[in-house]
């Protein structure tokens, strides 16, 4: 697959809610993944597909996705990036919450061997 195709696959993927297939389907073994900052017991940084279907499973134990609004995907090269609007609720705390970021990937040999995550910039009220 060439980098569109890639692009629309996990588009279509993350609209219908299929973290994990799209993690099956679409990623190299030996993914890199970034978020912005690390969690309380999580790195910002994994590497491999192992470390990051932990995390992916993670997220899907401790948030319920009300609602996801994904767009894109933007594509030039081999990158390509996908904004995510998402409506959650901490299933530890109930605090509902929306978050809006990017994704900015990176394909190689026909598969996403990068990902980072940037969040919307907080506005000063």
């Amino acid at each position: 697959m060439n980098t569109e195709e890639v692009a629309k696959k996990l588009v279509d993927y993350c609209r219908n809610g299929e973290w994990m297939k799209a993690l099956d389907d679409l990623y190299s073994k030996d993914i890199v993944s970034v978020e912005a900052q690390a969690g309380e017991n999580m790195p910002a940084e994994m590497r491999g597909i192992d470390q990051v279907r932990g995390k992916t499973a993670w997220w899907e134990k401790n948030f319920e996705v009300h609602s996801a609004k994904v767009g894109g995907p933007f594509v030039a090269r081999d990158t390509f990036v996908v904004q995510f609007d998402i409506d959650v609720t901490e299933n530890a705390s109930k605090k509902r919450m929306q978050m809006s970021e990017v994704g900015i990937y990176t394909v190689k040999d026909g598969k996403v061997a990068r990902e980072e995550f940037l969040p919307l910039a907080q506005q000063k009220e």
